[in-house]
C-alpha cells in the first residue's frame, strides 16, 4: 500500500527534480495533483518548474559538491532527474549510501546521460539491433572511423555525428561528405553539455520512420513491476531537434512486437520505476534501437492530449507506486512553438487565434528567456485522424507569434 503524505507538514512525501524545465514542470504539475511536496532544482532562476514548485533551488547540477550539500540539506524521499547535465556518480553514492533513492535508479541515470554508455549497453551486452557505430577523441579519429583503418571497416557517408552527452539534439549533425566532417567535429564540441572531447559517430540507416516507444515501469497490485505501453509516437526532427509529433503513429504489426520487446530489454536492464522514452528506427517489419531517456520525452508532450493519462502523469503515478493506465483517448499531434528572438520576457501574440482552433490546447512553457531557435510552448490538436490533428497543430503554432516586450 503507498501512503502520501500532506504537503509542508511533516508527513509530507517530497520529491525533487532536478531540472525543471517544461517536462519538469509538468511531471511537478502531476505530482502536485497527488499531494506530494516538490522541489525544482534548475542551473538558471525562475525555470518554468520552480514557478509551480513548492520550493525552488538553483545550483550547478554537474557540480558534485553543490549536488550532494542540496540533497543532505533537503532529504528528499525520491530524487528524479529530469534532464541529463547532472553529476550522476554523486548519485550513485548518495543511493548506495542509503541517503536517497533516485528514479529510476543512479545507474539507469548515469548510463542515459552517456551515449557512450547507452549504447555499449544496447547493442554489445544486450545485443540490440543499432546503427553501425564508432567513439571518437579527435577529429583525425573522427575521420578514419568514417573512412575505415586498421583493417576496419568505416561507417561510410552519410552519417551522423553527436557529441557522447547532451541534450535536445544539441551538437548533432549530419555529414554527407568529407567537406562536412570538420564542421560536425566543431558542432559536437560547442554543443556537448558535461563532457567535451568525445563523440560518437553513427553510420546512417535507411529507415521509413522513427518513433517514441513510451514505456512505463510500474508496481502491479501483486507488488512486482510490470511493464506498460503506450501507442507508439511519430514524430520529425530537424538537426537532432524535434519539431511536431503525433499519436498514434500506423506500424505493421511485426514491427509494433518488436519495437515493444526491444523497449522492455533496455528498460529492464535499466530497471527501477518510471516512464522512459525509447527512441526507434523502423522500416518495414525491421527495428533499430537509437536512445533511451528514463523520464518523459519532448516529443510525448502529444500525450497531454491523446491520452487519459498524459506521460508525466504515468511518470509521476509510477515513481510513487501508484497504478497506471497507458490507454490512448483521442488521434492528435504537437507543434512546436519557437522563439523567433532573442530577448527576455516576451510577449506572444496570436494566443486567441490559435485557440480558435478545433481541438486546440496550448503550453507556453513561461521561460524567462527566449532565443530565436529555443522552445518557447507548443501546440497540441486532437482531432478523428493523425493527419488532421498534424494540419489543426502546425497551423495553430504558426498563429503564435513571440516578440519582444
Amino acid at each position: 500500500m503507498t501512503t502520501l503524505g500532506t504537503p509542508l507538514s511533516p508527513s509530507a512525501t517530497r520529491v525533487m527534480l532536478l531540472g525543471a524545465g517544461e517536462l519538469g514542470k509538468e511531471v511537478l504539475i502531476a505530482l502536485q495533483r497527488l499531494g506530494v511536496e516538490t522541489i525544482a532544482v534548475d542551473r538558471y532562476e525562475h525555470a518554468p518548474g520552480q514557478q509551480v514548485a513548492h520550493h525552488a533551488r538553483t545550483i550547478a547540477m554537474s557540480d558534485p559538491a553543490a549536488l550532494r550539500a542540496l540533497i543532505e540539506a533537503e532529504r528528499p524521499h525520491l530524487v528524479v532527474p529530469e534532464i541529463e547535465a547532472i553529476a550522476t556518480p554523486m548519485l550513485q553514492e548518495l543511493e548506495a549510501a542509503g541517503v536517497v533513492r533516485v528514479i529510476p535508479t543512479a545507474r539507469a541515470a548515469r548510463l542515459t546521460m552517456d551515449r557512450e554508455g547507452i549504447r555499449r549497453l544496447a547493442a554489445e551486452t544486450l545485443g540490440l539491433p543499432t546503427s553501425p557505430y564508432r567513439f571518437c577523441d579527435s577529429l583525425a579519429e573522427l575521420q578514419a572511423a568514417i573512412d575505415g583503418a586498421d583493417g576496419m571497416p568505416g561507417v561510410g557517408y552519410p552519417c551522423i555525428v553527436k557529441p557522447v552527452m547532451s541534450s535536445s539534439g544539441k551538437g548533432q549533425s549530419k555529414v554527407d561528405g568529407p567537406a562536412d566532417v570538420r564542421t560536425a567535429w566543431d558542432y559536437a564540441m560547442a554543443g556537448g553539455r558535461v563532457a567535451h572531447g568525445r563523440v560518437i559517430v553513427e553510420g546512417f540507416v535507411d529507415f521509413d520512420y522513427e518513433i517514441t516507444q513510451l514505456t512505463v515501469r510500474a508496481l502491479g497490485a501483486d507488488g512486482r513491476v510490470h511493464t506498460h505501453f503506450c501507442d507508439p509516437i511519430g514524430h520529425v526532427q530537424v538537426a537532432g531537434d524535434y519539431v511536431e509529433s503525433w499519436q498514434p503513429h500506423p506500424m505493421h504489426p511485426a514491427a509494433l512486437d518488436r519495437a515493444r520487446a526491444i523497449a522492455k530489454a533496455i528498460t529492464d536492464d535499466l530497471g527501477g520505476q518510471g516512464l522512459f522514452g525509447v527512441e526507434l528506427f523502423v522500416k518495414g517489419e525491421q527495428v533499430w534501437f537509437s536512445e533511451v531517456s528514463p523520464r518523459p520525452h519532448d516529443t510525448g508532450m502529444v500525450t497531454m492530449t491523446t491520452q487519459w493519462q498524459n506521460e508525466f502523469e504515468l511518470h509521476a503515478r509510477a515513481i510513487l507506486g501508484l497504478p497506471v493506465d497507458t490507454a490512448l483517448k483521442s488521434a492528435g499531434a504537437s507543434a512546436v512553438i519557437y522563439g523567433g528572438v532573442d530577448a527576455k520576457g516576451i510577449v506572444f501574440d496570436g494566443v486567441d487565434a490559435a485557440l480558435a482552433l478545433p481541438g486546440v490546447e496550448l503550453r507556453l512553457f513561461g521561460k524567462p528567456e527566449s532565443f530565436v531557435k529555443r522552445r518557447m510552448g507548443v501546440a497540441l490538436a486532437r482531432a478523428a485522424d493523425v493527419e488532421t490533428a498534424r494540419l489543426i497543430a502546425k497551423d495553430a503554432a504558426a498563429r503564435v507569434n513571440p516578440r519582444a516586450a
